[in-house]
């Protein structure tokens, strides 16, 4: 079509394009010079899919939220959720001239369990207290789930891009933590400054923590097995900026659930059986059990608050008697209990825990940055907040989806043989590992700063699995 046009015609076009938009600078409205950059991605979208799928990738770290640069108060992050849900569309108009998806991929078991997780999120939006906004909650997480999943394996019947994936999203978190660092080195590294440096592109220090977190096991993989010199090197660079932005990002949830994924890894090189790591589990807790009370005790002796040395702020980990970001995570999982309670079978309904959680709040659990309109974050957890708004099935269905992408990512990881794609799966389950445990005390997979790895992560090892396993054993 383009080598149709004549030369005149885009000589033509440019020009008027040119002489609109000077006009309409001269007038203060500087919106149209976007219109070049819309129909690229109207002619990926259409033409090279692939391509608009990894410009979203290299443009998740550094979208911005509207709602958060007070624009016209609508939470989306600009450019990547408008793309991602026209993709969606597009997905859904494919898949119903096909008439159908790859069979294989629909019956994974990981896929199953996606599907659980949907349809009950669908049912809750049906008896939710806010109808509208479930439904909202649920369009967005299908967006996510759809084009970082299902389309997500797709793009990774090319089994070499993976690296496009992950380079496309490590090259401008990189250039984000670099940001964030020489900010805070402005402000003497001062703990308090470590909670905005890296904003406008992440709302708060922990979901900054959580992703470099997140990412800081993969770039082990290039590490390893970099044919080229120069990559190797680049990787190392790389390494460096992650590990250092994670330390200051001052994230507690960031360190312990690396530390986590440093014990997940010893378990998959030695090879410890699941039933020894359940006597260990069972054990564990009869301990925790019969200690309950002089923990508790030991715990409320611990008034070491943040601090901007890091010795004391590891030791503000365990402190629930007067950090106040400890007490008012505990007084957000208090009120989503107490939302349990009363409507424990389709709870209160998906995104709506910051709208209904404010009457919840028991005054001894209230602390000095408690608030009643939810604007300090949600149920700060990925297994507690679904309890909330979807009962006691919504928590079990994301703990079987979890379940069900270890489960079949660990069977995967030991299948293989030893080579590149096995430290690949490896390197993966511990990222996905990290925000698994992250999970605990924050959840922010109703972002596209997450959800696009975290899918991404888990189409990478459903495709590995369905598409390349069998090739890379024979070989």
């Amino acid at each position: 079509m383009l080598k149709a046009l004549k030369p005149y015609y885009i000589y033509l076009f440019s020009f008027l394009f040119i002489a609109a938009n000077s006009y309409l600078i001269i007038h203060d409205f500087y919106f149209f010079a976007l219109v070049p950059f819309a129909l690229a991605l109207v002619f990926m979208t259409f033409f090279h899919l692939d391509k608009l799928m990894w410009f979203i990738v290299f443009a998740t770290p550094l979208s911005l939220n509207l709602e958060e640069l007070e624009l016209g108060g609508i939470g989306m992050y600009l450019p990547t959720e408008p793309l991602m849900f026209g993709v969606m569309i597009l997905f859904f108009l494919k898949l119903i001239y096909d008439k159908g998806f790859d069979n294989r991929i629909i019956k994974h078991p990981v896929t199953i369990a996606i599907f659980v997780y949907l349809a009950w999120m669908f049912i809750t939006m049906l008896t939710s207290e806010m109808p509208i906004v479930s439904l909202k909650f649920l369009v967005a997480k299908l967006w996510f789930i759809v084009c970082f999943y299902f389309i997500g394996t797709q793009l990774f019947l090319k089994l070499n891009n993976y690296r496009i994936f992950f380079w496309c999203y490590l090259i401008p978190l990189s250039g984000v933590a670099l940001y964030a660092i020489i900010r805070l080195a402005t402000y003497s590294f001062d703990e308090k400054a470590a909670h905005w440096v890296m904003e406008p592109f992440y709302k708060d220090h922990t979901s900054y923590g959580a992703i470099l977190a997140l990412f800081f096991p993969i770039i082990f993989i290039f590490i390893d097995y970099s044919e080229k010199f120069y990559i190797k090197v680049f990787s190392y660079l790389v390494l460096a900026i992650i590990l250092v932005g994670t330390i200051l990002s001052y994230t507690r949830a960031a360190w312990v659930s690396l530390v986590a994924a440093l014990v997940l890894y010893f378990i998959y090189k030695y090879r410890i059986k699941f039933k020894y790591l359940l006597y260990v589990g069972v054990v564990a807790i009869v301990l925790l059990m019969l200690n309950w009370e002089a923990l508790m005790l030991r715990l409320e002796r611990n008034n070491q608050d943040s601090s901007a040395k890091l010795t004391e702020h590891v030791q503000s980990i365990s402190n629930v008697s007067s950090d106040a970001s400890n007490k008012e995570r505990i007084n957000r999982w208090n009120s989503a209990f107490r939302m349990f309670q009363e409507r424990p079978f389709f709870g209160w309904g998906p995104g709506t825990y910051v709208f209904q959680y404010a009457p919840f709040q028991s005054s001894k659990d209230k602390t000095i940055i408690s608030t009643n309109v939810g604007n300090n974050g949600n149920a700060h957890s990925e297994y507690i907040g679904p309890l909330a708004e979807s009962g006691l099935f919504g928590t079990l269905s994301v703990l079987f989806l979890f379940g069900m992408v270890f489960y079949k990512g660990s069977n995967l990881y030991h299948e293989l043989p030893k080579g590149k794609i096995k430290t690949v799966v490896l390197c993966t389950l511990l990222g996905l590992f990290t925000y698994v445990v992250h999970g605990f005390l924050n959840n922010y997979l109703d972002t596209d700063k997450l959800s696009v790895p975290f899918w991404g992560f888990i189409a990478l090892i459903v495709a590995i699995d369905v598409y390349h396993k069998k090739d890379i054993i024979k070989s």
